[in-house]
């Protein structure tokens, strides 16, 4: 239930993540292409293009009011929470392979 409401609350991105994104775009990039090589929205990535000719790009505020104490504890929570995942889809992966391959002292 937990990982169900970070989803839901969505990610937050400092502003020099933005600023690069921006920059790809400017660069030639389309936002698209920018959008899906950072994993973020096609929509986000407009939205921040926006702001930077608005000159309203910031960062979150929840991200600005945070400690670096804080910000390195969120992402090494966030790193944890993505190697777990990595680790049950390999063992869901080993559990089908297992199954579906008849054991070597069978013969």
């Amino acid at each position: 239930m937990e990982e169900m409401d970070n989803r839901k609350r969505g990610r937050r991105y400092d502003k020099q993540f933005k600023a690069d994104a921006i920059a790809l775009v400017q660069n030639g990039r389309t936002a698209v292409e920018v959008a899906r090589d950072l994993g973020v929205s096609t929509w986000a990535v407009r939205y921040w293009i926006r702001q930077a000719r608005e000159g309203t790009l910031s960062e979150s505020k929840k991200l600005a009011n945070e400690t670096p104490q804080q910000r390195e504890m969120r992402r090494m929570q966030q790193e944890i929470d993505y190697l777990r995942r990595q680790r049950d889809i390999l063992k869901k992966a080993l559990a089908i392979v297992s199954d579906s391959n008849p054991s070597s002292d069978s013969k």
